[in-house]
C-alpha cells in the first residue's frame, strides 16, 4: 500500500520548529539505551522516533532523559514533539497517549533469604519498596498499595542499590531487568508472577489537537500490524516485552 503523505499542516504541528523533538527515556533500557560506540540514543523507541520523523519528512532531534519523569515533563511543557511513555491516568494531564505499542511485565525482587513468596505478600506493614521515583511502577504501586511503604528513589539502578545495601526489602521494576540483576548479584531473586503490565505508549503534547493524536495513534497501529515493532524488539535483542495487541483508534477531544 503506498503511504500517503502527510498534509502540510499537520507536518507544522508536529514539528512547529522544523525539526520532530523526540523525548527519550533512557531509564527504560528495554525500550532505550546509550549505543556502546558512539554515545547516541539508540533501541526500539528511537527506531520508532526515526520512523515517524520520515514519514513526516523532517529530521529527528533526540532530546535523552535518564528518568521517565523528566521523559514525560518534557513532552507536557512542549520542550519536545513526541515521547515513549508507559500509560498511566496519573501522566494524562496536558498529554495525549496512543494505544500501547509494546507490553512489559513489572515485578519484585527480594532477597533469597526474605520469606515472602509471591507477590501479594508484599504489601504488608514494615515492608520498604524501592522504586524509581516518577516511573510507571512509583505511580501505581502509589496507587494500589496500602500498608508497605513505597522508597522513591532516583531511578532503577538506584532502586536496586538499595535493596543491595539492606536499605529496602523489596525492589520494583521491569522483570528483565530484575532477572538480570538476580543473576549478577548472589543472594536475590525475582518473585513469580508479575504485580502489574506496563503499557508502552506514544505521546504528544494535548495542545497540538485532535488531528495530530489522531495521526500519532494511527502510525503506533501501523508500526504494530506491519511488524515493525516486532522486528525492532528482535533487532535490539529485547526478550519479555510482547508487541501489544491491535486497537481501534478513538481520539478524545479534551
Amino acid at each position: 500500500m503506498t503511504q500517503q503523505p502527510t498534509p502540510s499542516a499537520l507536518v507544522s504541528t508536529f514539528a512547529p520548529g522544523g525539526a520532530l523533538r523526540a523525548s527519550i527515556n533512557l531509564g527504560n533500557p528495554i525500550l532505550a539505551h546509550r549505543d556502546p560506540a558512539s554515545g547516541e540514543p539508540a533501541g526500539v523507541s528511537v527506531d520508532l522516533a526515526r520512523e515517524f520523523g520520515r514519514r513526516l519528512g523532517v529530521p529527528v532531534e533526540l532530546v535523552a532523559f535518564e528518568r521517565a519523569a523528566l521523559s514525560v515533563d518534557a513532552v507536557r511543557a512542549e520542550r519536545a514533539d513526541i515521547g515513549f511513555f508507559a500509560v498511566d491516568p496519573a501522566r494524562g494531564e496536558g498529554l495525549r497517549f496512543t494505544a500501547p505499542y509494546v507490553l512489559i511485565e513489572g515485578s519484585y525482587l527480594v532477597p533469597e533469604r526474605a520469606t515472602v513468596a509471591e507477590n501479594g505478600q508484599v504489601d504488608r506493614e514494615g515492608t520498604r519498596i524501592s522504586v524509581g521515583a516518577g516511573s510507571a511502577y512509583d505511580l501505581f504501586l502509589t496507587r494500589e498499595i496500602r500498608h508497605a511503604e513505597v522508597v522513591r528513589l532516583e531511578g532503577a539502578p538506584r532502586a536496586l542499590a538499595a535493596l543491595r545495601a539492606g536499605e529496602v526489602d523489596v525492589a520494583a521494576g521491569i522483570r528483565q531487568l530484575l532477572e538480570a540483576e538476580a543473576v549478577r548479584e548472589e543472594g536475590l531473586r525475582v518473585l513469580p508472577g508479575r504485580f502489574m503490565v506496563i503499557q508502552q505508549a506514544m505521546g504528544v503534547p494535548a495542545g497540538r489537537g485532535a488531528a495530530a493524536q489522531e495521526l500519532l495513534a494511527s502510525f503506533v497501529e501501523e508500526m504494530k500490524a506491519g511488524g515493525f515493532v516486532a522486528d525492532a524488539l528482535q533487532r535490539h535483542g529485547v526478550e519479555g516485552a510482547s508487541v501489544a495487541p491491535a486497537q481501534e483508534i478513538s481520539v478524545e477531544a479534551r
